[in-house]
């Protein structure tokens, strides 16, 4: 869907004639009380469910929780995922043409915020005549579903936030600089305007997808899929058991799986995009403004909400999540809260786990019942 605009920016800039890809599932009810927005998380997109014809390996990044008798259930109801902008997956981003100058943005593409996708969405559900709605989603998917209550709090009437967090910690603030840095230090970067010289920043985009995916998974998880297992005993070379010796080849099978991460990741996803979305990650915290009382900052969201939250997540741990529920109980906001025992790390948001299905189908559910 495109705008004219302008979408003024929290940066001070404003983006015109800009487009935002969306896809939806379901059907919207006569009364259109029925609509859930999922919004995604950094290298996610708008296609959260089922597949395109004739591409059998492109199913939903979300799909094992959407869809017909899935536990957001498209038979009930009527799911809209957007793309960012800034993304790299259909709406307006860096790799796009800037109307004001005629050039690819590259570089040049605003700093965008949480706060300014969810004035982005916002825009898109009016233009579909979508007034009240569930927000859903995990991680930084979450942290737009938590803005979504506190910007335009009489239009959301649930909201459900999976391995979130009301804000970054230093460690993963830390994690997105070095990522960003292995990406404006190679020197096919181009200070981000790569797109002319007909090059990528590969081996920049390789290394962030490594460090990102390390923080992804639980230390049990890698030790129970790798260990010290070498390569050359998958391989079948050198009896299995001797070392390489080589400070350069791949010789446990945990760098081969991280290698292979980021040459696929690299195939695929922008630089400039990655940029943005973790300086976004970065800036994401609403206490600022209420000086650090995340009490307060919720004092405006009028949501019933749904927080979950995994035990071997480090990177938006339960007790972050705990922080949020304090705030909205401190309100006296409705919430269930939900910790799942689970083994998988940051990444647990997105697998098949029977309780975690299982608390969110129940709380559709209720949301069905009210429809």
């Amino acid at each position: 869907m495109s705008f004219a605009g302008p979408l003024p920016l929290r940066s001070g800039a404003s983006l015109s004639d800009y487009t935002l890809a969306y896809e939806t599932y379901g059907t919207l009810n006569a009364d259109r009380s029925n609509a859930v927005l999922v919004c995604h998380a950094l290298n996610a997109s708008h296609h959260v469910a089922g597949v395109y014809a004739g591409q059998p390996k492109s199913e939903g990044w979300w799909d094992n929780m959407i869809g017909s008798g899935k536990p957001v259930d498209t038979d009930r109801f009527f799911v809209i995922g957007i793309n960012n902008l800034g993304s790299c997956f259909g709406s307006t981003g860096p790799m796009h043409t800037n109307p004001a100058t005629g050039r690819v943005y590259g570089a040049d593409f605003p700093v965008v915020t949480v706060e300014d996708w969810v004035d982005a969405q916002a825009a898109l559900l009016d233009a579909l005549g979508i007034d009240t709605l569930a927000v859903m989603g995990g991680s930084l998917g979450g942290m737009q579903a938590l803005s979504w209550t506190l910007q335009y709090p009489a239009r959301v009437r649930h909201a459900v936030v999976v391995a979130s967090a009301p804000n970054l910690t230093a460690e993963n603030i830390a994690f997105n600089e070095v990522a960003r840095r292995a990406i404006v230090t190679d020197p096919d970067f181009n200070g981000g305007h790569f797109y002319e010289h007909g090059v990528i920043p590969k081996r920049g985009l390789r290394i962030a997808r490594m460090i990102g995916h390390i923080t992804y998974l639980s230390d049990d998880v890698m030790n129970a899929k790798f260990g010290r297992a070498l390569r050359s005993a998958v391989e079948g070379e050198l009896a299995g058991t001797d070392y390489r010796y080589s400070t350069q080849e791949i010789e446990f099978q945990i760098e081969s799986y991280l290698r292979y991460q980021g040459d696929k990741f690299s195939e695929y996803f922008d630089a400039n995009t990655y940029l943005l979305i973790t300086r976004a990650l970065d800036y994401f915290d609403p206490a600022r403004l209420h000086g650090g009382d995340l009490t307060a900052a919720f004092a405006q969201a009028q949501a019933k909400f749904l927080l979950v939250s995994f035990t071997t997540d480090w990177r938006f741990s339960p007790a972050r999540s705990r922080e949020l529920v304090k705030a909205l109980l401190d309100n006296r906001r409705s919430v269930s809260y939900a910790e799942i025992d689970a083994p998988h790390g940051h990444d647990a948001f997105l697998l098949d786990d029977v309780r975690y299905m299982g608390v969110v189908r129940s709380y559709f559910d209720r949301i069905a019942a009210e429809l």
